[in-house]
């Protein structure tokens, strides 16, 4: 059964002077729970990485979905996406400095338990998390869906901490199986403990219901694919309950 949960906008500051802007979800509980950041697709914060944040909640967790472009910024307009995505690209520690940021804030909200933090990202945001862990933040799993696996910098034993998850998509004509098959080896090579879910039929954005919509307004590929979706987020709720427990 769902829980009972309240919600709120939290404001934060970046490094660079940025104010940030999350919205946060949290069952209504007596006791601190643990914390999960949600890491945006690349159209910002808007209303699907809200909707995760408060799926998180309602199984537990209390949730922070995360702003990375500034004054909770939104589009659904593919060019305007990579315009704002490309400038946080710009300086090598402007997504680490902005994810710690967004981390740090939730691990200061009184409904959270700051030794049992987590991250989840979907798309850019998987980026974002996985640069974010390989800067040897404290988190105890990392989970990505449809994510852009390159690095900012290459993952380092003892200073990646976190368990991962790659959830991604067989015909994901973004991210390639060759590129899954480098982030498998750097991951190896780091001694990380991971595993990657490819799904079957699975394109770029198959977790988003409104990939489709998207795609088609934007003329970019993705799709969304209900029993990928389906099985990553079982997945990803296995670990979570797992490493977060």
């Amino acid at each position: 059964m769902a829980l009972a949960i309240k919600t709120r906008e939290i404001q934060y500051q970046a490094k660079d002077g940025t104010t940030l802007i999350g919205y946060f979800a949290a069952p209504e509980s007596a006791q601190p729970v643990a914390g999960v950041i949600v890491g945006p697709e690349w159209w910002g914060r808007n209303e699907y990485s809200e909707q995760r944040a408060r799926e998180l909640a309602q199984h537990g967790f209390a949730a922070l979905a995360i702003d990375m472009y500034g004054d909770k910024k939104t589009t659904a307009v593919a060019t305007q996406a990579h315009e704002w995505m490309m400038q946080t690209f710009q300086h090598e520690q402007t997504i680490v400095e902005r994810s710690a940021a967004a981390l740090a804030a939730l691990a200061a909200q009184p409904e959270v338990d700051a030794t049992r933090l987590a991250a989840i990202g979907f798309c850019y945001g998987g980026k974002v998390i996985l640069d974010l862990a390989r800067s040897g933040a404290d988190l105890k799993a990392a989970i990505t869906f449809h994510a852009n696996l390159s690095a900012q910098k290459a993952a380092e034993a003892e200073k990646f901490k976190a368990q991962v998850l790659v959830l991604h998509g067989e015909k994901d004509s973004m991210v390639s199986l060759a590129d899954v098959e480098s982030f498998k080896q750097e991951m190896q090579h780091a001694q990380v403990k991971s595993e990657v879910i490819i799904l079957k039929d699975a394109k770029h954005g198959f977790s988003n219901p409104q990939a489709d919509e998207k795609a088609k307004a934007n003329g970019v590929d993705l799709g969304y694919n209900a029993e990928a979706e389906k099985v990553g987020l079982a997945a990803m709720y296995d670990l979570l309950d797992r490493t977060l427990a």
